[in-house]
């Protein structure tokens, strides 16, 4: 994600112009903290417990977990575990002063989140449509469009950063960022909708229930639509468009936050703990 994303705006309207600082900055961090927090769980769960030789599908029960050997298992490793490093390496995307004082680090480092972006579109279409792991096909069908999106926005990323379209490449990647994450927004949604229903309302085992459907084409439609209110008002520079991008980006704060806090709590710690547990 281009650093852009979280400087100044125009000095149009002072207070407008704080708000929005603000409420963007205020995403990106609980973002980020959910980025660390998911990178613990997968480094745990497929790093640590696979080292160990303990049963991964025990841990991390669902598709992905119950076909790691052979080459899908091989192909399934080569797509969850860049989520570590993408964790880690974004932060030097988010920050302006290591933009600006390295630049040469924000382009590799930039081109390291797009390698492992297409990369993980590419292993996660394999694994949906050649290898069958998936739940169903109507509930994979909306994180499949989001594969196929990656690949789009990575194209469009690269190219207007080659032509010195800085501007534009800035939209494309913050939008790669977005959609290459889509699938752990997918998590948190999910169980955020658990944790405000104290159960299941409208889900499904196999994923396909209509709020299942729904949340996996709104785990990167409303991140997306969300920042391009964001680029809508620093286009427009004026008071009443600030003010409603910073509402939308506080309301992606909030639902993310709670994502992260359940996601936390329902699912990574307990599978964390049970790691730890089996290891001692």
């Amino acid at each position: 994600m281009s650093s852009h994303f979280f400087s100044h705006t125009s000095s149009v309207s002072p207070s407008a112009n704080t708000y929005l600082k603000i409420a963007a900055i205020s995403w990106g961090a609980v973002a980020l903290m959910g980025q660390w927090a998911f990178a613990v769980y997968i480094l745990t769960i497929y790093v640590i417990a696979q080292y160990r030789g303990l049963d991964i599908s025990v841990f991390s029960p669902g598709q992905g977990a119950e076909n790691t050997s052979g080459f899908s298992g091989f192909v399934f490793f080569l797509h969850i575990l860049p989520a570590i490093i993408m964790a880690v390496s974004v932060i030097f995307q988010l920050l302006p002063n290591i933009r600006r004082r390295y630049p040469l680090l924000h382009r590799w480092n930039g081109r390291l989140f797009f390698v492992l972006g297409v990369s993980g579109a590419i292993t996660g279409l394999y694994l949906t449509w050649g290898a069958g792991l998936r739940f169903s096909d109507i509930g994979a069908i909306g994180i499949s469009v989001n594969g196929v999106l990656i690949l789009i926005a990575i194209g469009f990323a690269w190219h207007t950063a080659r032509h010195k379209r800085y501007a534009e490449h800035m939209r494309w990647a913050v939008h790669s960022f977005i959609l290459v994450n889509a699938v752990w927004t997918f998590r948190l949604y999910l169980t955020a909708w658990f944790m405000v229903n104290q159960g299941s309302n409208g889900n499904s085992p196999n994923l396909d229930g209509p709020v299942d459907i729904f949340i996996s084409f709104a785990c990167y439609l409303l991140p997306m639509a969300i920042v391009e209110l964001y680029f809508w008002a620093k286009r427009s520079k004026q008071m009443h468009a600030m003010l409603i991008a910073a509402a939308a980006l506080s309301m992606g704060t909030l639902i993310t936050l709670l994502g992260v806090i359940s996601a936390t709590l329902m699912m990574w710690m307990p599978r964390i703990n049970r790691v730890i547990e089996a290891i001692s």
